[in-house]
């Protein structure tokens, strides 16, 4: 079981007609067939509507929503309701909600308010998705199961530290290796019984914030417990689903680089990755295709479903632009050409009241169809009508690989030292943006991912070494790959242990450096940096981390110009094999981590054909059937011009596009092209 059974990329969205009199039903089925909708996710915060009391449930309303849908020949992706607990709940079992951070028992309110270790709301959340798969299960339009909803949050309550001991004996077995792992010898910290052991909070070993730990190995471990006690929850509805619908696949949204969960630890439980698409800003394309990347890599290069986007605009944040014309279209594309075999909406209808009231909708409170937003949803919906089921299944033939690890972005970014001005999803992201302005296709895989089939591996800011990875990095240089890593990676083991080696640590024999010391200064300083190709030299600027490098066999590729460092190495390239492995010792700027990977993949003529081109992304997919379809997604706000590498037919428009002729690509235009060549 993998993907829901569809004909075509899925189109739709989070419908919630229980907000709405009956009569607007049928107003929103017309709108929907306007604009060729064939998907709705139905239910996703309908527990309090379906169960009034701990026995009293009542499916009168979602009966009629999904009959509803099933009549008007709807896709259905059905939601157990658990995303929100109900007012009921946290009256009738006040250990429910969460305790927070600072160690307040929150009452009932908002969302993501239930500790998963409540054996109260593991058991009717359960129950609840339980009922809702036995009424519904028989239903053939039912594609798809949603369990919860954007799962998140933690919880620092007494059922969660006792769920934290258990979760730490099955990890450590005895209490001396739980002292060894967390270096308890520290400030008197030896622990001689499971019961000493508190939640890592502000009242225990954190200050000014959750980032600020005196024992890291605490800390990331509780990281990781609260990860799997939400991932139990999942769990518990997910087998409660296969009671009674052991073949339709179960998923629940995830949301992208989102901290607090290790989606690596989740995606084996699902059967396919959902995500929710709401970009940080709207000029960084190279984000969300990081992020699609990452989605798609969950689960070895499965096709995702795109869950949730805007068709127009937020209301979460303090300021929330609008979608300019043409965006949302070229987004969507842009997420297909990723991976994606859904493009769905949040959502269909716009909220009358609460805090999403004025969060972007396909349908805005007057229900129109002649506003530009509705037009565009139109235009989309047609062509992947049009497209039918050419891209569905379809797979990303890609040369080389990114990693990307939550325990390295958790201990990085729980560390006392060397700067917390870095932030390991931006440090990811410089190197991401420099492949991804390459034209380069991009697998964002895990530590633990199979690194034979790619020639190019970049592991930036790879703190924490696991397993045998090091070895794993060896022989992709050794058969004739490159491995570009970069400063404070091979630091620490999986306990965040600095190893007892020169830095950077087991990594050594393939960077062929050595690294006694390093400088860390405030953002605005900076340090120039010459680097020096065969036959191109730059040079470029450094912030935050300087770490001063002596060569063991490695060649220099980048010196630093400035302090009394000035002439030593910032950037180096060992001969390890038939390959190479890079050490970028610096915090680049964006211009010098692009001339580094640009040197990388020209070594291997990976740079794709259409780089040159300003804001021109490209991507390929290859269908089951051996079709490759290439992407040209136009991010620029002027026209461009440039010249066909390949022959082939434009499914969107029907246009032959042939080798060596002209292509013009006005601004946010989208080609799809079936090649032939």
């Amino acid at each position: 079981m993998s993907l829901p059974a569809t004909s075509k990329v899925s189109f739709g969205g989070d419908y919630n007609p229980e907000q709405w009199p009956e009569d607007v039903w049928q107003e929103d089925y017309r709108l929907f067939d306007a604009a060729r909708i064939d998907t709705v996710t139905l239910g996703v915060f309908d527990w309090a509507l379906n169960q009034t009391g701990p026995d009293a449930y009542d499916f009168s309303v979602l009966d009629r929503i999904v009959e509803r849908a099933t009549a008007q020949g709807r896709r259905i992706c059905l939601a157990t309701g658990t995303g929100a607990h109900p007012a009921w709940l946290a009256r009738a079992y006040p250990e429910v909600t969460r305790t927070d951070f600072e160690g307040r028992r929150h009452r009932f309110g908002q969302r993501h308010n239930s500790c998963p270790s409540s054996p109260a709301f593991r058991r009717l959340s359960t129950e609840m998705a339980r009922r809702v798969a036995r009424r519904y299960a028989g239903n053939p339009s039912i594609v798809a199961w949603h369990v919860g909803n954007e799962y998140g949050g933690a919880c620092y309550c007494d059922l969660c530290a006792g769920a934290f001991r258990l979760w730490l004996r099955a990890r450590y077995g005895t209490l001396d290796a739980l002292n060894a792992a967390w270096y308890t010898t520290f400030w008197s910290h030896t622990l001689t019984d499971w019961e000493e052991i508190e939640p890592p909070s502000a009242l225990t070993e954190h200050w000014r914030g959750p980032n600020h730990t005196a024992f890291q190995g605490i800390t990331l471990d509780y990281l990781r417990f609260m990860s799997d006690a939400m991932l139990t929850n999942f769990r518990d509805e997910l087998a409660a689903i296969r009671e009674s619908s052991p073949d339709v696949p179960v998923t629940t949204n995830f949301m992208g680089m989102y901290r607090p969960i290790d989606y690596h630890r989740w995606a084996p439980h699902l059967d396919f990755v959902s995500w929710d698409n709401y970009p940080p800003d709207d000029h960084s394309p190279w984000w969300m295709a990081l992020t699609h990347d990452l989605m798609r890599g969950l689960k070895d290069g499965q096709p995702f479903w795109l869950m949730e986007q805007t068709p127009s605009y937020t209301a979460s944040r303090d300021v929330n632009p609008l979608k300019r014309p043409g965006v949302m279209r070229l987004w969507s594309w842009q997420a297909v050409a990723h991976g994606a075999d859904a493009v769905l909406f949040f959502q269909m209808r716009a909220s009358r009241g609460a805090c999403e009231k004025y969060h972007g909708a396909v349908i805005g409170h007057a229900g129109r169809q002649d506003t530009r937003v509705f037009r565009e949803v139109a235009q989309l919906g047609a062509e992947l009508e049009r497209l039918g089921p050419a891209v569905l299944g379809a797979r990303t033939p890609a040369r080389v690989a990114l990693l990307f690890d939550w325990d390295c972005w958790w201990a990085l970014e729980i560390s006392d030292g060397p700067s917390r001005h870095l932030r390991y999803p931006q440090i990811v992201l410089t190197y991401y943006r420099a492949l991804w302005d390459a034209g380069v296709d991009v697998d964002v895989v895990p530590v633990t991912a199979d690194l034979s089939r790619y020639d190019v591996v970049v592991a930036a800011a790879l703190h924490m070494l696991k397993g045998d990875l090091p070895r794993r990095l060896e022989e992709v240089a050794e058969r004739g790959g490159s491995v570009v890593t970069t400063f404070l990676s091979g630091r620490v083991d999986e306990n965040d242990h600095a190893f007892l080696m020169d830095v950077p640590g087991p990594l050594g024999p393939l960077t062929g450096i050595r690294i006694d010391e390093w400088d860390a200064r405030e953002p605005e300083v900076v340090n120039p940096v010459h680097l020096q190709g065969a036959d191109t030299a730059v040079e470029v600027e450094s912030r935050l981390l300087f770490e001063l490098v002596i060569p063991q066999g490695a060649e220099v590729v980048g010196t630093y110009q400035s302090d009394f460092y000035a002439g030593t190495p910032a950037v180096t390239r060992n001969t390890f094999g038939a390959g190479d492995g890079w050490y970028v010792a610096a915090g680049l700027d964006q211009k010098g981590v692009s001339w580094v990977v640009r040197q990388v993949l020209h070594r291997h003529d990976l740079i794709g054909p259409y780089a040159e081109v300003p804001n021109l992304e490209t991507a390929v997919r290859v269908a089951p059937d051996g079709t490759r379809l290439l992407f040209l997604l136009h991010h620029g706000d002027v026209p461009v011009e440039t010249t066909a590498r390949t022959s082939g037919v434009d499914l969107l428009s029907g246009e032959r596009v042939t080798r060596g002729e002209p292509i013009r690509l006005d601004p946010r235009a989208v080609m799809v092209l079936r090649e032939a060549d």
